[in-house]
């Protein structure tokens, strides 16, 4: 069954989920990002680009020639993708077919319209009888 992370208390929601990407990649686990907004999507490749002056994370678009070749892949679909061991959900929604994933992870800002979805979509996956473990982000983004 597919291991649900909700970070919570965000105060900059496109900030965290970056330094969540780096330390998957330092710990070279790979990892799809559900970004299906261009602005998020292109916020994040931004924020990726310049959040560790002092090292880089490989990241491309899903429909890069170099998606299969490299850990981190930004997507607006989850159709035909090279990996399925972490997803993390910067979309409003229910990813779909999020349950063939390793672990899926949600990122969630005091922003009133990022939270409110956040708290349907987890009590979605609490009715459907995941296991969701909770962590702190404030503070820490």
């Amino acid at each position: 069954m597919t291991q649900i992370f909700f970070y919570h208390g965000a105060a900059d929601r496109i900030a965290a989920a970056a330094g969540l990407i780096a330390r998957a990649c330092a710990q070279k686990k790979p990892l799809l990002v559900f970004a299906p907004d261009p602005a998020i999507a292109g916020a994040l490749d931004r924020a990726l680009w310049i959040s560790n002056p002092l090292g880089f994370v490989p990241h491309v678009r899903a429909d890069s020639p170099l998606a299969a070749e490299t850990p981190v892949i930004i997507a607006d679909s989850l159709e035909q993708l090279p990996q399925d061991e972490r997803l993390l959900n910067l979309s409003g929604e229910v990813p779909p077919g999020f349950s063939r994933f390793n672990s899926l992870i949600e990122v969630v800002s005091e922003e009133p319209e990022v939270r409110q979805p956040a708290r349907e979509r987890f009590k979605f996956y609490k009715d459907r009888g995941y296991e969701i473990q909770t962590l702190d982000l404030a503070g820490k983004a």
